[in-house]
């Protein structure tokens, strides 16, 4: 049996974990996505299979902001901006769906992010 690259692995720990985690109304998932340059975050209601909210790194809104810090500050932006985003729609309660990452570096740093700005997961 052939052995699976990190990508492949990944997305198989995400498929995992995703069996068990959904977002609903009362609570969306809050999905985290990091590229080799950009860091993605999107609030999910999974029921109605719409985003509720979302923030990257390529947001307009952090574009000048991002220029010159390093990867896990930026991250920590976008989990101020995400969690800013759904306290305007209502939302203060998530599921954290790390995506198959581990939980260090960028991934923590927008999810501890997301807490202080209020979220509740």
């Amino acid at each position: 049996m052939a052995k699976l690259s990190r990508s492949e692995a990944r997305i198989r720990r995400h498929r995992r974990v995703r069996k068990h985690v959904s977002g609903t109304p009362d609570r969306p998932r809050l999905a985290v996505f990091r590229s080799l340059a950009e860091t993605y975050a999107q609030v999910i209601d999974d029921e109605a299979g719409h985003t509720l909210a979302a923030a990257s790194t390529i947001d307009h809104e952090l574009r000048g902001k991002v220029e010159g810090k390093t990867k896990t500050e930026q991250a920590r932006l976008v989990g101020e901006l995400v969690a800013r985003r759904a306290k305007e729609k209502g939302i203060t309660r998530v599921v954290f769906d790390r995506g198959g990452f581990r939980y260090i570096g960028r991934v923590k740093a927008l999810a501890e992010a997301a807490r202080e700005s209020g979220l509740e997961f």
